[in-house]
C-alpha cells in the first residue's frame, strides 16, 4: 500500500472562502477562509472519518480518481493502522493469524490496526514483514 490519499473537492463560496468534500467520504465536510486553510482542515476531516470508520469496523473506501481537486493525506497513525489492516484483509489473514505470525496476543495484533495506538517503527516493520511486505516510510 503506497500513501493514503483521498480526493479533496474545494469548492469557493460566494461570500469567500472555501467549502470541501470528499467524493469517497460523503460525511467529511468541512471549510476554510483560504485555500490552504481549508486543506489543512481537510486533513483533519478526513482524519477523524477515517479513524470513526477504523474503529466501528466499517469498510475503508479505495480513493478514486481525482478530477479538479486536490490529494488530501489523512495523519500518520491512519495511515499505518489503514496499511496493516489492508495488507492482512488482502492476504485473508484474520487478526488470529497475524498475532501467530508476529509471536504476540491477539489484543497486541488489534491494536496494530488501531488509529490511536501509536506502534513503534520497529512493530511496524516486524508486522509488514510478517505480511510478506516492506515498511516505507517518507514525508511530503
Amino acid at each position: 500500500m503506497s500513501i493514503v490519499r483521498y480526493a479533496a473537492v474545494l469548492a469557493p463560496q460566494a461570500e469567500g472562502g472555501f467549502t470541501v468534500t470528499f467524493p469517497d467520504l460523503p460525511e467529511a465536510i468541512t471549510e476554510g477562509g483560504t485555500r490552504e486553510e481549508a486543506l489543512f482542515h481537510a486533513a483533519d476531516v478526513l482524519t477523524l472519518c477515517l479513524e470513526e470508520r477504523i474503529e466501528s469496523g466499517d469498510a475503508l473506501p479505495t480513493a478514486g480518481p481525482i478530477e479538479g481537486g486536490e490529494w488530501v493525506a489523512p495523519s500518520a497513525a491512519i495511515q499505518a493502522a489503514m496499511a496493516v489492516r489492508t495488507a492482512r484483509q488482502a492476504q485473508g489473514h484474520t487478526l488470529a493469524e497475524l498475532a501467530r505470525a508476529l509471536g504476540t496476543s491477539w489484543a497486541a495484533a488489534q491494536k496494530l490496526e488501531s488509529p490511536r495506538a501509536n506502534p513503534t517503527l520497529k512493530q511496524l516493520e516486524r508486522t509488514a514483514s510478517a505480511l510478506g511486505k516492506r515498511l516505507v516510510v517518507g514525508m511530503e
